[in-house]
């Protein structure tokens, strides 16, 4: 008799009742309200972030490019002059063969990096204008330039 009855017992709790799983849902709507508004703000600094990385990268594959030809690209040569040789200005003639980057990357917004050498700050300045794709702005649509020391 004894086994009948831990077989009765074992089958009436089988599931979950539904305090239990009410329960389940609170915790899980508590632990989303404290999350979800961290990672939703976390978006515009990451565009920004990886803004900044790829600039970076293109001042390594311009110091590159200084290197084996002694200058660095002009502003009519642009930054196209890191993946291909340059048709036009100066001549680089220890190009190294298949160039400084595969591609010229586009900033998170879709963007085309703004080169300018000689730059206003340094001897080239790379920027990119943020979200709103023009020079200037605060906060989110703050530009993100070469010189600036963050």
């Amino acid at each position: 008799m004894p086994k009948k009855r831990e077989a009765d017992l074992l089958r009436a709790r089988g599931g979950f009742t539904l305090i239990e799983i009410m329960v389940v849902i609170v915790i899980l709507g508590l632990l989303a309200a404290i999350v979800v508004p961290k990672l939703i703000g976390r978006t515009e600094e990451a565009k920004r972030t990886q803004t900044r990385v790829q600039i970076k990268n293109i001042e390594q594959a311009l110091e590159l490019f200084k290197l084996d030809n002694g200058f660095y690209p002009s502003t009519e040569q642009g930054l196209a002059s890191l993946v291909r040789v340059p048709e036009i200005g100066r001549v680089a003639k220890n190009y190294r063969k298949g160039g400084y980057m595969d591609r010229v990357p586009k900033d998170p917004w879709g963007n085309a990096f703004v080169y300018l050498s000689p730059g206003q700050h340094r001897d080239y300045d790379i920027s990119s204008y943020g979200g709103d794709e023009v020079p200037g702005g605060e906060g989110e649509d703050a530009d993100i330039n070469s010189w600036d020391e963050k």
